[in-house]
C-alpha cells in the first residue's frame, strides 16, 4: 500500500465560479487560479501523485503553460489517474478534509463523493468528504480563502 498527501489553498474572488470536488457550487465568490482552482481536486490529486512518488500538480500542469488555463480539475485528475495506471496502481481510498469559514458543503457532500469517485474509478464508499473552519483564524477564517486537505493510499492492481 501507499500512502500520500496533498494540500492546496487559493484565494476567493469575483466574477469566478466556485467549484469544489467536481461541483459547481451556488456561492457569490470562486476561487482564483491558474485552472478552475479546486482545491479538494488539487489536493486529492498531489496526494495521488505523491503516493505514486510522481511529484506534484504544479510540476505536472504548470500555470506558466496556457494548455492548462481555466481547464476543469477532473481533467487534471484524469491525467494523474492514466499516470498510476500506467504503474498498476489503483485507489483504495480517498479521506479529504474541505477548510473554509464558508460556503458550508454539508448538503454537497454526497454528490461530491459521488462526482470524485467516478473520476477516480472507484466505490463512493471509497471517498470520505469531511468539512472544518479555522475558527475566524487566518484568511481562511476571514473568508478570504478556502483550503483542502487529501490523504490517499493507493494498491498495486497489476504488475509493472
Amino acid at each position: 500500500m501507499y500512502v500520500g498527501i496533498g494540500y492546496d489553498i487559493h484565494k476567493f474572488v469575483k466574477n469566478r465560479k466556485l467549484i469544489l470536488g467536481g461541483i459547481c457550487f451556488d456561492y457569490p465568490l470562486g476561487l482564483l487560479g491558474h485552472s478552475d482552482a479546486d482545491v479538494v481536486l488539487h489536493a486529492i490529486g498531489d496526494a495521488i501523485l505523491g503516493a505514486a512518488s510522481l511529484g506534484d500538480i504544479g510540476e505536472l500542469f504548470p500555470d506558466t503553460d496556457s494548455k492548462w488555463k481555466d481547464v476543469s480539475s477532473h481533467i487534471l485528475l484524469n491525467k494523474i489517474m492514466e499516470l498510476i495506471k500506467e504503474r498498476g496502481l489503483g485507489i483504495n481510498n480517498v479521506d479529504v478534509t474541505f477548510i473554509a469559514q464558508e460556503p458550508k458543503i454539508s448538503k454537497q457532500k454526497k454528490e461530491m463523493s459521488k462526482r470524485i469517485s467516478e473520476i477516480l474509478e472507484v466505490e463512493p464508499e471509497r471517498v470520505n468528504i469531511k468539512a472544518t473552519t479555522t475558527e475566524g483564524l487566518d484568511s481562511i477564517g476571514r473568508s478570504e480563502a478556502a483550503a483542502a486537505q487529501a490523504v490517499v493510499t493507493l494498491i498495486q492492481t497489476a504488475e509493472k
